[in-house]
Order: structure tokens, then C-alpha cells, then sequence
């Protein structure tokens, strides 16, 4: 196990992705550092009101802690009690255009940790994609790029992920998936510490060339006030699964992390309303129809 290794790695990966999307967007992103009382601290690296996006987020963390939050040993209650150390780097990116759709991707390493014990490590992550105006040929995309980052380790790899992925962005009390998923994996230890670092880096490594081509084929597309409204309206799905649901905001919070970076995940305008339905026959009852079910998108 080399956790200098690991924190070398998410080092490289938030600061190769920040260079790229500042290539995109055309300006400098906001780096905070900060600490954290019980251990640890980060760098968020934040835009806002950009010409891309309107709100994006690359946040490093490092941190340690006495107890282990209870998100992160709901599953594994044998872990209760325990001290910890957590790193990783989160990446979400909510565009301006609504015809580019939300990202999210993270990379995650955790170390239980017990006297006299040997410690538990585990790597966790994924990415996935939340469209408001659904292209089938971006959900291909995607895709193939998800199986392409997982090829090298087996050919299961993919349809397991994807189908947890497709559970975990799932909003019960809504009866609907959050976007067309992705890939998400948590509790990866199974074949060994260098294994599993390999995969953890193929995804890392491999979502700008998941993400950047949809970008730049749909950030020149005209919109207007429906399209954004509408935008606006989905976007409240985002924070309703990012409060009620997302373990990565509860373990922050639960582990008395920086409010500030957590919640940068949140879209800055959002809306709801009360008991709407889009027409099923417009571009909007579209997404509902075609893309918020699960999908084998690389078999059909």
C-alpha cells in the first residue's frame, strides 16, 4: 500500500484537469487552501459565471479524523469506531449551455484504521453525466469511453459498474434516475492495492476524453429562456440528490469538512415546481422518455 503514491496521483489529476477546463473556459479558476481542525485540509479549485460554465468545481481533500462518519460504514458496520484517513479529488460541472449536460466524476482512497489491527483500505469513484436535452449520440459517447477506461481489467468490469451506477444515482422518492449514468464503483479492494490503483487511475484519466468532445460539440448551440427554465427546473433533481442521497456530501459533513467545498456541487440557480409534467411529445418529455430509464447504451 503507498498512500504517498495515491496523494501524488490526485495531486496531478485535479491540477491536469483544472489546466483543461481553464483552456476551455477561457479564464483562470479560483484556488482556495484550506485546513481542517481535526486533520487534514484541500484545495478547492472553483468557477463561476463562466462563459462555459456556470458554476464548476476540482476540489482535492485530504483529511483524518478520530471516528469513521457513519456514512461511511452503514455498509460495513464492522468498521464503526475506527480512525480514518480519506483523500480524493471531485469534480462537478454544471454549463451554462442546457444543451451540454451536468458532470460529475470523482476518485477516492480510504484508510480504516484500528490499534493493534491491520488497516482497511478501499478505493472508491466513478463518473457519471446529467443531461437536460438528451443526444444519443453523447450517451454513446460516454459510454464507450466508461468501458474503454475498465477494458484492461476484465470484461465484467463495465456491466457491473454501470449497473451500480444506475442504482446508486437513483431518486427513490422520485422514481427516476438522476442523468444516463455512467460508472461507479465503491469498496474496491479485491485484487490487491496496485490493481486496484491502476483502475482507479484509468477512470481518472479517462473523463476529460468522456466529457470534452460533448462540450465542444454542443456549447455553441442556441438556446433561450424555455431551454434554460427547463434547465433550471431539472437541476432541482441534482439537489435533491446530492442532499437526501449523495454518501460523498454526507461523509463531508458527517466528518465536519468545509461546507464551502462540499456544497459546490449545487447548481447556483435552481427551480421548482409543483406537480409538473412536460408535454411527452416536446424535446423535454423527450429526456423523460428516452434517457431517465436505464439503458444499455452500448448494446443496443
Amino acid at each position: 500500500m503507498n498512500q504517498a503514491a495515491v496523494h501524488a496521483y490526485l495531486i496531478e489529476l485535479q491540477n491536469r484537469l483544472v489546466a483543461e477546463l481553464e483552456r476551455i473556459e477561457g479564464r483562470s479558476f479560483r484556488r482556495d487552501h484550506w485546513q481542517r481542525n481535526e486533520g487534514g485540509g484541500g484545495e478547492s479549485c472553483i468557477i463561476e459565471d463562466g462563459a462555459v460554465f456556470e458554476r464548476g468545481g476540482v476540489n482535492f481533500s485530504r483529511v483524518q479524523g478520530e471516528r469513521l462518519p457513519p456514512s461511511a460504514s452503514a455498509a460495513r458496520p464492522e468498521l464503526a469506531g475506527r480512525a480514518f484517513e480519506a483523500m480524493g479529488v471531485s469534480l462537478v460541472l454544471h454549463p451554462r449551455n442546457p444543451y451540454v449536460p451536468t458532470v460529475h466524476m470523482n476518485i477516492r482512497f480510504l484508510l480504516a484504521i484500528k490499534p493493534q489491527s491491520e488497516p482497511i483500505w478501499w478505493f472508491g469513484g466513478g463518473m457519471d453525466m446529467t443531461p437536460y436535452y438528451g443526444f444519443e449520440e453523447d450517451a454513446r459517447h460516454f459510454h464507450s469511453v466508461c468501458r474503454r477506461a475498465l477494458a484492461a481489467f476484465g470484461a465484467d468490469f463495465y456491466p457491473r459498474f454501470k449497473s451500480a451506477c444506475d442504482e446508486y444515482f437513483y431518486l427513490k422518492h422520485r422514481g427516476e434516475p438522476r442523468g444516463i449514468g455512467g460508472i461507479f464503483f465503491d469498496d474496491l479492494n479485491e485484487s490487491g492495492f496496485d490493481s486496484c490503483f491502476e483502475l482507479a487511475r484509468s477512470v481518472g484519466d479517462h473523463f476529460l476524453p468522456a466529457y470534452l468532445p460533448i462540450i465542444e460539440r454542443r456549447k455553441g448551440f442556441p438556446y433561450g429562456e424555455r431551454e434554460r427554465d427547463f434547465q433550471a427546473y431539472r437541476r432541482g433533481r441534482y439537489v435533491e440528490f446530492n442532499l437526501v442521497y449523495d454518501r460523498g456530501t454526507l461523509f463531508g459533513l458527517q466528518s465536519a469538512g468545509r461546507a464551502e467545498s462540499i456544497l459546490m456541487s449545487l447548481p447556483p440557480l435552481v427551480k421548482w415546481r409543483y406537480d409538473w409534467k412536460p408535454d411527452p411529445s416536446s424535446p423535454e418529455g423527450r429526456l423523460y422518455r428516452d434517457f431517465l430509464r436505464a439503458r444499455d447504451w452500448l448494446g443496443e
